[in-house]
């Protein structure tokens, strides 16, 4: 008899998680939110910190086996230094004054459960450098509010993106989700993707 095909489960309620998992031909049958403290641990470097986030966010919503549950989590580094969500104006003006003109990191781990309740985890690792930034550019993209909630103070499929002049890596997985490794990691889990 064969085996049914397992349900997938989204472990964020991120839009653009979403989005993205459309373009591979993958629909969540369901959404869950989950509830772990994000905070990174006492020197705790940027990719370690993304991996851990991916897996325990996936933990944290797995329920029963025959689902494949699929988290993510996107880590802006400049340097050691993880830049978390800006949750102010005031704070996407400083992390822009501080990514202006230089190289930065984003670094955008997935983990997936599998039906059988195995783990996997992989990471896309980008690069990203804004243009030198002035003063009034930093003032105009922080007053529109696209980078509050966003990793490191900037969503590179808004505006933003006018203001980089360099990407090397995966531009889904700089908004959100390694299109590339997500699909991997869904097809070994036994999810049907073109």
């Amino acid at each position: 008899m064969a085996r049914p095909r397992p349900a997938l489960v989204l472990a964020s309620t991120s839009p653009r998680r979403r989005d993205l998992l459309t373009q591979i031909g993958a629909v969540p049958a369901d959404i869950r939110a989950p509830d772990i403290d994000e905070n990174p641990h006492k020197g705790e470097l940027p990719l370690p910190y993304a991996q851990r986030m991916a897996s325990e966010k996936a933990r944290a919503v797995a329920r029963e086996d025959g689902e494949v549950v699929l988290a993510g989590d996107t880590v802006v580094a400049l340097g050691r230094r993880i830049l978390p969500k800006a949750d102010s104006e005031a704070e996407v003006a400083r992390f822009l004054r501080m990514l202006s003109g230089r190289r930065h990191r984003v670094y955008s781990a997935i983990s997936v459960i599998d039906a059988d309740g195995g783990q996997r985890t992989r990471c896309a690792t980008s690069q990203v450098r804004f243009k030198r930034l002035s003063e009034e550019e930093i003032a105009s993209y922080s007053s529109s509010g696209e980078g509050i909630g966003k990793a490191g103070g900037y969503a590179i499929q808004g505006s933003a993106a006018g203001l980089i002049d360099f990407l090397s890596g995966s531009h889904s997985g700089v908004v959100g989700l390694p299109l590339f490794e997500t699909r991997a990691l869904l097809k070994a889990a036994g999810l049907p993707l073109a």
